[in-house]
């Protein structure tokens, strides 16, 4: 009986683990961005992670060349972004528990930024848009409907080179110590008093914060790095993902494979730049050897 016991709790636990380890090279990375003050080349800015704190959040592209990434990161040490809940998209579907129901967040929208493309797979099952319970999804992007009447920092990361419904990680957790891979699912709109940043599904978010997230409940702290990865090939598409999981673990299950090829761009230190990185004993080796060849041509 007690075999038996033992091993429920073991597939219970398994159940709840719904993070990994954070890999060395991403470790690095996230731990430099936080010892930076700013990112130096932002691609839009202005933005608001909290409704009463300041406006000087950006699109960061400072590893846009050389790891093909982009990220969202506030000014000052140590502020990357918070994790809002996102409830749009099913309703009622699988793992629906109730806490992102209608009424649950203030900004609810019936479908997701990309419900058309995910209804285009036509998987199985009928699975028309994506499920906040079920989905690891990240909001990200932001988008107006009412330019013409009001001023609003917009910014599409496909204008960079991001697909839809592409792969994305998330290191999230009390000193950056969880992992989580999830795909860009819909943006900001201006439906809000502000350009908000830091967003994502309860699904990610649960993964990231447990059960306690809800629609009006998410993650304070400014400590989570959202990664998106440019390039078609951190598309899974039709195939490469499924669509008609039944729950967040079985979905992200099945893009940690491409998840795991993709954060294999960022180098092991975290600093690398996209030019080939020369030691000062091989520029002199180098340089000996040039001047060498010059003067053995000179004495022949």
């Amino acid at each position: 009986m007690l075999p038996a016991i033992f091993l429920a709790l073991a597939l219970a636990s398994l159940s709840l683990s719904s993070a990994r380890d954070v890999p060395l090279n991403l470790q690095n990375l996230y731990t430099k961005l936080l010892k930076q003050k700013s990112c130096k080349h932002p691609l839009a800015s202005g933005f608001y992670s909290t409704e009463d704190g300041p406006n000087t959040f950006s699109y960061c592209a400072d590893h846009l060349s050389d790891f093909q990434i982009l990220y969202i990161r506030g000014r000052g040490k140590g502020r990357l972004a918070n994790m809002d809940v996102d409830c749009d998209g099913v309703q009622g579907g699988a793992g629906d528990d109730g806490r992102c129901s209608i009424g649950a967040s203030p900004d609810y929208q019936g479908t997701t930024a990309f419900q058309e493309t995910v209804a285009s797979y036509n998987v199985s099952g009928g699975v028309e848009d994506l499920n906040t319970y079920v989905h690891p999804y990240v909001v990200f992007g932001n988008e107006a409907d009412n330019m013409e009447t009001k001023e609003w920092n917009v910014f599409d990361p496909g204008a960079h080179g991001v697909e839809p419904l592409s792969v994305m990680a998330v290191v999230c957790g009390d000193g950056g110590s969880k992992l989580v891979y999830g795909v860009w699912g819909d943006t900001n709109g201006d439906d809000g008093e502000k350009a908000m940043v830091g967003e994502a599904s309860l699904a990610l978010a649960t993964a990231c914060g447990g059960k306690r997230m809800s629609g009006s409940n998410g993650i304070d702290e400014e400590d989570v790095l959202y990664l998106a990865f440019t390039g078609t090939e951190a598309v899974p598409g039709a195939k490469g993902a499924k669509w008609d999981a039944g729950s967040y673990e079985e979905f992200e299950r099945s893009i940690e494979g491409l998840g795991d090829q993709l954060i294999q761009r960022i180098a092991a230190d975290g600093k690398a730049s996209g030019t080939v990185r020369v030691s000062w004993g091989l520029m002199i080796w180098m340089f000996a050897a040039l001047v060498g060849g010059h003067l053995g041509a000179y004495w022949i």
